[in-house]
């Protein structure tokens, strides 16, 4: 899953020619033609179903559903049906504390060892230093993705057990340095509501935020999603040479997320409950209906920048969506678009991504909603929407995108054929029992690797029915065949001491597109102690 924002086609938009001459009342809508264009890229690109909701000046200018909840099952989607969307639910859970900011509860720089005594980081010295806002911002220290694996794709590990495992995750950089995404320290920050209220994170926000705010289709917890006939279902391209390659097919629709790390990314939410949101976002915490959400202080808060992240070159089509700034806030992404700003945030569970946008200047906002995870679709049609808002040129947006990442996987596809074609034929050093046994990393926890009818056999302890077996690739070192054939492949090394005892195990994935919560590298196994 990745809770990660997303950062990654139809004909052009006709609407460039003659734009500043409309009306404004044709401005104010959204573009024409557009739900047929929607359609149009939505079959060629492959996505089953999606949903997109547009704002303009505190209005519901577009609410609707295209294509199917399900591939080979009856049910549209609408604009009520549901779509998990992840980490665009950073913001819920930073509005949660601006609640509590707010009320006098916490402030935004109070370490958090203050509200959460057993809390630990790795280094002592950042445990006592590390404030509410650091959990929101990125700037821990720790790697990209650092700890997924604790709930990523599955868990049976509680948020609190979860938070206590973090002081056993070695950061990548010194504190407060630079940007690295996690969704760890949002699992941290749920924790610390639980603490401070008495109540759940799941049920904080569902009585604090969503039903105030009128959301009360959208859901917090996984009872009530899997009890709404209407919500969509994930996909995901799982029949080619990796993950995103091949056809569309049904996932799971309990799998990609554990529950522990819900704060990170565990709402679901329809479009039309997604318009309620945005309306909130830019009157500043004012309700559709009347009185607030939250303070305009803490709305200008939760937008401030905090933390730069790094630029990546984009190609020369699409070097117009390249930013001369980019920027982290508490839940929100802040950068500048042909001299906007543009306050947004992507989300990604296994088999959806999700986008949200704000225009503040424009009093514009849109999300768009998908249930595969095809986001070229959602970036081409977010800059389009974009440069409608804004009276810029027009350009194919969609077509850019496409290709841009159809270029990144054939260039994924070279290099692992390349890496792969030609393993050496040499080893394993080991009779294959000798590989089996117990073995822990200090955060992860214990996987168990048995020797079965001449084989042998892996199982992460913590994370069910992520079993599967090892197929002998090169030296000392095994490819995974997991039997639940969505997990990403990875590679097991074994590191024998001068005795030919396994010392240690790494692992590393095999897709060169593998989704980086599947943090694989960042797992050291050594043997486990024996049990008395």
């Amino acid at each position: 899953m990745s809770l990660s924002p997303i950062r990654r086609s139809v004909a052009p938009i006709a609407f460039a020619i003659g734009l500043l001459a409309l009306p404004q009342s044709l401005l104010a809508a959204p573009p024409a033609g557009f739900d047929e264009r929607v359609e149009e890229l939505r079959r060629s690109v492959g996505v089953p179903g999606m949903a997109i909701v547009i704002v303009e000046d505190g209005a519901t200018t577009l609410a609707k559903g295209y294509g199917v909840r399900k591939l080979g099952a009856r049910g549209d989607v609408t604009a009520d049906t549901i779509f998990p969307t992840g980490s665009t639910g950073k913001a819920f859970t930073a509005a949660a504390l601006a609640l509590l900011v707010d009320r006098g509860k916490i402030d935004w720089d109070d370490k958090v060892i203050d509200h959460l005594p057993g809390f630990q980081m790795y280094d002592p010295w950042v445990t006592r230093e590390i404030t509410i806002r650091d959990l929101l911002v990125h700037r821990s220290g720790l790697g990209l993705g650092a700890g997924d694996l604790l709930f990523v794709p599955r868990t049976n590990l509680s948020r609190a057990e979860s938070v206590k495992r973090l002081r056993y995750i070695k950061p990548a950089t010194s504190f407060r340095s630079g940007y690295a995404y996690d969704n760890i320290l949002y699992m941290v920050a749920g924790q610390l509501i639980e603490e401070v209220t008495g109540q759940t994170w799941e049920a904080f926000v569902a009585e604090q935020i969503l039903k105030p705010a009128g959301m009360l289709r959208s859901t917090s917890d996984d009872e009530r999603r899997f009890a709404t006939p209407d919500r969509a279902h994930p996909h995901a391209r799982l029949n080619g040479a990796f993950r995103g390659v091949g056809d569309q097919a049904v996932l799971d629709e309990k799998d990609g997320l554990g529950r522990n790390a819900a704060p990170a990314g565990g709402l679901a939410i329809s479009a039309a409950d997604m318009a309620r949101w945005l309306r909130i976002q830019l009157a500043k915490g004012a309700l559709p209906g009347g009185g607030r959400l939250f303070s305009e202080a803490a709305a200008k808060e939760m937008w401030k920048p905090h933390v730069l992240q790094p630029i990546t070159p984009m190609p020369a089509a699409l070097k117009a969506a390249e930013p001369m700034f980019d920027t982290y806030a508490l839940g929100w992404d802040v950068q500048d678009y042909k001299g906007a700003k543009i306050v947004s945030h992507g989300g990604a569970v296994f088999g959806f991504q999700a986008l949200v946008v704000l225009i503040p200047e424009q009093d514009v906002g849109f999300s768009i909603l998908i249930n595969s995870e095809d986001g070229e679709l959602i970036r081409g049609l977010m800059y389009e929407l974009i440069d409608h808002y804004l009276e810029v040129p027009a350009q194919d947006w969609p077509t850019a995108w496409r290709s841009y990442k159809a270029g990144r996987v054939a260039g994924a596809l070279a290099s692992f054929n390349s890496e792969t074609a030609q393993p050496a034929q040499i080893g394993p050093s080991l009779p294959l029992a000798r590989y089996a046994g117990d073995y822990a990393d200090p955060w992860y926890g214990p996987i168990a690797i048995r020797a079965d009818g001449g084989k042998l056999v892996i199982d992460f302890k913590q994370t069910p029915r992520m079993t599967g077996q090892l197929e002998h690739w090169q030296y000392d070192s095994f490819r995974t065949r997991w039997d639940d054939p969505t997990i990403e492949p990875a590679y097991v090394t074994f590191s024998l001491d001068a005795d030919g005892k396994v010392e240690r195990i790494t692992m590393k994935p095999v897709s060169p597109l593998a989704d980086f919560s599947y943090d694989y590298q960042d797992l050291l196994f050594t043997p486990a102690p024996a049990s008395k």
